[in-house]
């Protein structure tokens, strides 16, 4: 087992993870601490260290509010610990690897945690590599910056940076992909079959990522889960990405909010004294997040996409069934009729003569849809219509989950069952869940190895036969409580006319 690896920088020491088989490397550095000058600067060079460096525990979570205060659902489900070190000094990597020795040239996983930009972090229970790793995978999860420490723009930064003035959140996952290409090899790993995942925020990152010209090259697959929230009805403003401009007016508002009158007197202020005034800031005004900087993020990455300007790589992508509904009410006929117009100009009538469109609400109406789903479906028959990369897998995750809180299929649930970490759960899973994960792992790990999900479960049976997504044959993977359930799904006329709409107003 390789339990010391040689990094850029220096030697490192990982353990044993709960299986022998597996060394776990925790907090290894991947840039310089991001702090006084390298605040609200693109990721610097690490510094080198002598020795051994431990590599034994998670290093501190970025700068966000302090977790496991609530009492929401992923309070109860991961976010538990009040007391987790936090601080500035955050920019550190993973990794989990059964490697025996350096040159094994596994397949690597990178993976970019969610929580709007805002909130999230490595050492999260549901993010443990070991089940991945098991199957000859290396996964290395990348810590970096959230909020305002993250994503605050500003015309002194733009000044000062051309090349970088914002997104320094992405830049940091950007850094840590080009950390594993220069490192990997070291715990085993092979530069050159690179596959870039996240759920959420992290999702919407390697969406990000994969529209990033300057990353070409770096990586061989993406897998975005729960990413492309997107709704054919109405733009949402966060979700969105933002013009650098919108974005400088926002951080010169939050210097006001901070009391001061440059980024070099901001620079001096404590992190958590950001934090918090960054959290009363978020009363009233639009969080921050990825901007359309002209550089990292050259434009709307679900824009590009549909546009053909992503990366083209194979893609697996989906939703669960019950997360982030696109919905849109009217208390009245008239006024339904009236937004519908609005949404949809001479396209309304046929709109409004969808059953699904006319779900009674008292004397209103409403229409409702999984976003996601049509932003996934879309952009994968856009690639067929434009001839591009058709490698493109889609899953829905539809199962029962058990709990007194009787949650549906809610954001971020298949976490537990894509790492097959339900040990961790405080749920009370049955078998069919323990068969579904493993499942759900097998398939995962097969498109990272070789960019197609199938093959062999465990005792060596074949797994049910996942295809690609296209028109003639629209082959969705769903994930329920008997099993993986795979087929051509017939999309309705009704679903079928919004992702045509989403896909008109997004490449226009």
């Amino acid at each position: 087992m390789i339990r010391i690896a040689k990094t850029e920088n220096g030697m490192v020491r990982g353990l044993p993870s709960a299986d022998p088989r597996v060394t776990v490397f925790k907090g290894i550095p991947f840039a310089a601490p991001p702090t006084g000058e390298n605040r609200w600067r693109a990721p610097q060079p690490c510094q080198d260290w002598e020795g051994i460096r431990e590599a034994y525990a998670f290093a501190p979570i970025s700068v966000q509010d302090t977790p496991g205060l609530g009492t929401d659902i992923y309070c109860r489900e991961w976010h538990v610990d009040p007391q987790i070190p936090m601080s500035e000094d955050c920019l550190y990597l993973n990794v989990w690897t059964g490697a025996k020795e350096p040159g094994e040239k596994l397949p690597v996983l990178i993976w970019y945690f969610g929580g709007g930009f805002q909130w999230g972090y490595t050492a999260e229970m549901e993010f443990d590599g070991e089940r991945l790793a098991r199957r000859g995978v290396i996964v290395v999860s990348v810590n970096y910056r959230l909020g305002a420490l993250g994503f605050m723009a500003h015309p002194e930064l733009t000044e000062e940076q051309p090349l970088t003035p914002a997104n320094f959140g992405c830049l940091d996952q950007q850094a840590g992909l080009k950390w594993v290409i220069r490192n990997i090899a070291a715990f085993g790993g092979d530069p050159e079959q690179i596959t870039l995942a996240g759920q959420s925020a992290g999702g919407a990152s390697v969406l990000a990522q994969i529209n990033c010209p300057d990353n070409e090259g770096l990586f061989q697959r993406a897998a975005v889960f729960s990413g492309m929230i997107r709704s054919p009805y109405e733009e949402d403003a966060f979700i969105t990405p933002g013009s650098l401009e919108k974005a400088e007016e926002k951080g010169v508002d939050f210097l006001r909010v901070l009391g001061v009158d440059s980024i070099a007197q901001a620079r001096e202020l404590d992190a958590m004294y950001i934090r918090d005034k960054y959290a009363e800031y978020a009363r009233d005004h639009l969080r921050m997040g990825l901007c359309i900087d002209g550089h990292f993020c050259p434009g709307d990455p679900m824009r590009r996409y549909l546009r053909g300007e992503r990366i083209q790589v194979p893609l697996m992508a989906g939703n669960t069934a019950d997360e982030f509904p696109s919905i849109i009410t009217a208390d009245t006929d008239e006024e339904y009729q009236e937004l519908a117009q609005e949404l949809f100009g001479e396209k309304a009538r046929r709109f409004l003569e969808f059953p699904e469109a006319r779900q009674e609400i008292g004397q209103g109406q409403r229409a409702a849809v999984s976003g996601i789903e049509c932003s996934v479906k879309s952009a994968f028959l856009q690639d067929e219509r434009e001839g591009r990369c058709r490698q493109n897998y889609y899953y829905r995750f539809a199962p029962d989950i058990p709990g007194w809180d009787h949650p549906g299929t809610f954001h971020s649930v298949d976490l537990w069952f894509f790492f097959e970490t339900l040990g961790k759960c405080w749920r009370p899973f049955k078998g069919r869940h323990y068969d579904l994960a493993r499942q759900m792992c097998n398939y995962w790990v097969n498109f990272i190895k070789t960019g197609d999900p199938n093959g062999e479960d465990a005792d060596g049976s074949s797994m049910p036969r996942w295809d690609t997504y296209s028109a003639e044959h629209p082959w969705e993977m769903v994930f329920t409580s008997e099993g993986p359930r795979p087929g051509p799904e017939q999309d309705s006329p009704f679903k079928r006319f919004l992702m045509e709409h989403l896909t008109e107003k997004l490449t226009k």
